[in-house]
């Protein structure tokens, strides 16, 4: 497998048809894919935080992971999406899990368990949210 750029639209397309539960997102700084051979087996789109308080300028979140269950495709989008914001100048790299899923593909990438975070559903101005109504946990990643 191997990672390769690829365009915010493209990586949405794969998301729509690939995510359990979320939808595309409006906007990114960088969206990776994973392939394996010529197949997209994966793909991450990094952005903004979506929290006021942690859009800092010096934090970048993970929004968006996608595979197809293809082994280690997940780690392997964490660790290069880790690894291009730090070369971009980022100190640190958040995301968000359900807390129904394990984490075991953020462990395996040395993220930090932060602990629960957000609420049950979306509360914004924007309408309600395709999340499924359940608590998520924070992660991070500090260079």
């Amino acid at each position: 497998m191997r990672i390769r750029p690829i365009t915010l639209r493209e990586a949405n397309q794969y998301v729509e048809k690939h995510h359990r539960h979320n939808a595309k997102v409006a906007g990114c700084k960088f969206a990776i894919a994973c392939y394996s051979e010529d197949q997209i087996c994966g793909v991450a789109i990094c952005g903004r935080p979506v929290s006021r308080y942690l859009d800092d300028g010096r934090t970048l979140e993970i929004n968006r992971v996608c595979t197809d269950g293809s082994k280690n495709a997940c780690s392997m989008l964490y660790g290069a999406s880790c690894r291009i914001a730090k070369e971009m100048g980022y100190e640190k790299v958040i995301t968000y899990t359900l807390q129904s899923e394990t984490g075991a593909s953020l462990k395996a990438s040395n993220f930090a368990f932060d602990g629960e975070a957000g609420g049950i559903h979306w509360t914004g101005k924007r309408g309600k949210s395709q999340m499924p109504n359940e608590m998520k946990n924070r992660w991070h990643k500090s260079f």
